[in-house]
């Protein structure tokens, strides 16, 4: 499946804007990390683009959320590291993540919401004013962006990338898209 047949599945599952731009925001990063880590950017624009295609359905059942998704992406024939990424991007379950894709999905996740969040502070709630000293000061703030599990993108780790490094990527993706996601 190519990436508009992916768009158009993302959009027969989910149906809210906001999540839709979510999964747009952590589509763009898992493209920025494959850039940056030579892997395949297709495959890691799929896996972020449709992470949370279930979420419509479980959004008020965690323990059901990924799981749903996986089952959709397998049906339709997705390759197994792909429907893999989602299930596990879930900590809920427990599964291990094996795979840069798993790691990568995992961290991705909840940076596009801090960054997200960053720029939604901003007096002109716009990403291209949104700079790293402002995301490492954010960082610190645990009031800030409180959904956003600074564990969960400290993950980058297993990436071989440090923080700064990591966000920086993520940053410098999503303004790539800034106007599409309405920021």
């Amino acid at each position: 499946m190519n990436r508009d047949e992916a768009m158009i599945l993302l959009k027969e599952n989910l149906h809210n804007v906001n999540l839709i731009n979510h999964s747009l925001a952590v589509e763009v990063i898992m493209r920025g990390l494959a850039e940056y880590l030579h892997e395949d950017v297709e495959k890691f624009g799929l896996a972020g683009l449709l992470h949370d295609i279930d979420y419509d359905e479980t959004g008020d059942d965690p323990s059901r959320h990924s799981l749903l998704g996986a089952e959709i992406l397998e049906q339709k024939g997705f390759e197994a590291d792909i429907v893999y990424a989602v299930k596990v991007h879930n900590e809920r379950h427990g599964l291990k993540r094996n795979s840069i894709l798993d790691k990568a999905l995992y961290a991705a996740d909840p940076a596009s919401g801090f960054i997200t969040a960053a720029a939604m502070v901003r007096p002109d709630k716009k990403l291209d004013e949104v700079q790293m000293k402002s995301l490492k000061k954010r960082f610190k703030e645990t009031a800030f962006a409180r959904g956003a599990s600074r564990e969960q993108m400290d993950t980058c780790s297993e990436l071989g990338l440090e923080r700064d490094e990591f966000l920086n990527i993520a940053l410098e993706s999503m303004k790539k898209i800034a106007p599409q996601i309405g920021l």
